[in-house]
C-alpha cells in the first residue's frame, strides 16, 4: 500500500467495521439498502425495510466518512412487509445476488417504485407517479434468471459472491436461477483452473450452454450463439444472440418490452426510425415490418459482434440498415448530414446515454422517443438533459424484470414539449 493511501486512511479516522448500533430505519435508497442515522452518521443498511428498528453491524466505513455501510443483523421491530427469505444463502455476509428476499413481492415493488420516484425528483426535478408491474414468466419472483455467472474458488467449487466482496460462497442452489441453469450440473462439477462459469439457459439449444472463463485459447469469448423467441401479440420472431452478449435474462422480459415499445412508439407505415444501442435487433426486427411499406429502420450499435447478429436477424428485411459505431459518433454524423427521424428507441447500458447523445437525438427531431432503461438514476439524468433540448417526459412505466433484487426496468416516453 502506498504511503499516500496510508496517510489518507489515517486522516479519515479509525475503522468502524464491526461496530453494532441500534438504529431506526428510514426510506429506501438506490442501491438495495435503506437509510438510517446513528448519532448524526448516515448509515446505508442492507437486509432491512423502512420503518424497522434493527441492530446494524458496520461492514464498511471510518470515523469522519460521509456515510458508512452496514447489515441489519437483528430485527428488533419488523415492518409489515417483512417475510422469511426463501433462500438459505440470503442474509448478512452471505450471497450478495439478491437484495430484497426478506420482503414480500408487493413490498419489493413498492420499494422499487419509491426509488424511481426519488431519483426523478432529486435528479430531474420531476414528480412522477409509477407502479412497478410484474413481468410474466417467473414463479413468485423465483426461477427467472436464465443466465448466471458462478465464481469458482481455489478448490474448484462453483459459488456466488457476498455483497461488495471478492470472496466466494460455495452454494448448492440458486433460487432465482431457472431450473435449466441448475440442471446443467454447474454446481455439482469441479472446475479446476477456472475463474468462473457462465451458464446460459436460452430457448435454443435445448441444453444450457456452459462457458468456463477465461475461455480457452482461440475462442472469441462469446460462448457461441443461442436463439431466443420473442412475441408481440400474435407476431412471433426468433433471433440469435451471443451467449455472453447482452440480452434480457428474465424469460418474459424481451416480449414484454418489445410489445410496450411498439405500442408506445405508435409506429406508422412510412416512418423513419432510429434504434440506438440496438443490440442484436430485438426491436429492429419487429419495427422493420411495421414501418413497411416506405419506412426505414437504422440500427446503431457499438458491438461489432452484436451488429453481425442483428444483420442476420433482419436479413429478410430490406428496409433495415445497421451501423457498427459508437452511438454519439453516428448521431453526430447523421445530424451533420441533415438527417431527420420520425421515431427513436434507445436501450443504453446502465450508465445511460449521456448529455451529448440526448442533445444529438433531439436534433433529429423525432415526434416520439421511447427510452428503455435499467437504471432509474441514469434515466432521470437523461430525461433532464432532454428537457434542455425541447423534449418532455410524456409517460413512465416500471417493470419488475429482476425480482428479489434492487434492479428495476423503466420505459419512458419523450415528446416535443411544444407538441399539441
Amino acid at each position: 500500500m502506498s504511503a499516500r493511501r496510508t496517510r489518507e486512511r489515517a486522516e479519515r479516522g479509525p475503522s468502524l467495521v464491526g461496530e453494532e448500533w441500534t438504529v431506526d430505519v428510514g426510506p429506501v435508497a438506490h442501491g438495495g439498502h435503506c437509510v438510517a442515522r446513528h448519532e448524526g452518521q448516515v448509515v446505508f443498511v442492507r437486509h432491512t425495510l423502512p420503518g424497522e428498528r434493527v441492530v446494524a453491524r458496520v461492514t464498511e466505513g471510518r470515523v469522519g466518512d460521509s456515510f458508512v455501510r452496514a447489515d441489519a443483523v437483528e430485527i428488533l421491530e419488523a415492518a409489515p412487509g417483512r417475510v422469511e427469505a426463501p433462500c438459505p444463502y440470503a442474509g448478512p455476509g452471505l450471497c450478495g445476488g439478491c437484495d430484497f428476499q426478506h420482503a414480500s413481492l408487493d413490498t419489493q415493488r413498492a420499494l422499487k417504485g419509491a426509488v424511481v420516484r426519488e431519483q426523478f425528483a432529486r435528479i430531474a426535478g420531476l414528480d412522477v407517479e409509477v407502479d412497478v408491474r410484474p413481468v410474466p414468466g417467473d414463479t413468485d419472483g423465483l426461477r427467472w434468471r436464465t443466465r448466471v455467472e458462478f465464481a469458482v474458488d481455489d478448490a474448484g467449487r462453483a459459488g456466488l459472491r457476498p455483497h461488495r466482496s471478492r470472496d466466494i460462497l460455495p452454494v448448492d442452489t440458486c433460487l432465482i436461477a431457472t431450473q435449466g441453469v441448475l440442471d446443467s450440473g454447474v454446481l455439482d462439477t469441479e472446475w479446476p483452473d477456472v475463474e468462473s462459469v457462465d451458464v446460459i439457459d436460452a430457448a435454443h439449444p435445448d441444453e444450457p450452454v456452459l462457458v468456463p472463463l477465461p475461455t480457452p485459447e482461440g475462442s472469441d469469448g462469446s460462448g457461441g450463439l443461442v436463439g431466443e423467441l420473442v412475441r408481440d401479440g400474435d407476431w412471433e420472431g426468433e433471433y440469435v444472440v451471443a451467449a455472453r452478449g447482452f440480452w434480457q435474462v428474465h424469460p418474459g422480459a424481451a416480449s414484454t418490452f418489445l410489445s410496450r415499445v411498439v405500442a408506445l412508439l405508435g409506429v406508422r407505415p412510412g416512418d423513419r426510425v432510429v434504434d440506438l444501442y440496438a443490440g442484436s435487433g430485438l426491436f429492429a426486427m419487429r419495427l422493420g415490418e411495421l414501418v413497411a411499406p416506405g419506412g426505414f429502420v437504422l440500427g446503431v450499435e457499438g458491438d461489432r459482434r452484436a451488429v453481425d447478429n442483428g444483420t442476420h436477424n433482419t436479413e429478410h428485411l430490406d428496409n433495415v440498415e445497421w451501423r457498427a459505431n459508437r452511438v454519439d459518433r453516428e448521431l453526430r454524423s447523421l445530424v451533420g448530414q441533415g438527417v431527420t427521424a420520425d421515431l427513436a428507441v434507445l436501450d443504453p447500458p446502465r450508465t445511460g446515454a449521456g448529455k451529448d447523445v440526448m442533445a444529438l437525438l433531439a436534433s433529429l427531431g423525432p415526434r416520439r422517443v421511447v427510452y428503455v432503461a435499467c437504471d432509474p438514476a441514469a434515466l432521470a439524468r437523461d430525461v433532464k438533459a432532454a428537457t434542455a433540448h425541447g423534449y418532455s417526459l410524456a409517460s413512465l412505466e416500471a417493470w419488475d424484470a429482476f425480482p428479489m433484487t434492487q434492479h428495476v426496468e423503466c420505459i419512458a416516453v419523450l415528446e416535443p414539449a411544444d407538441r399539441d
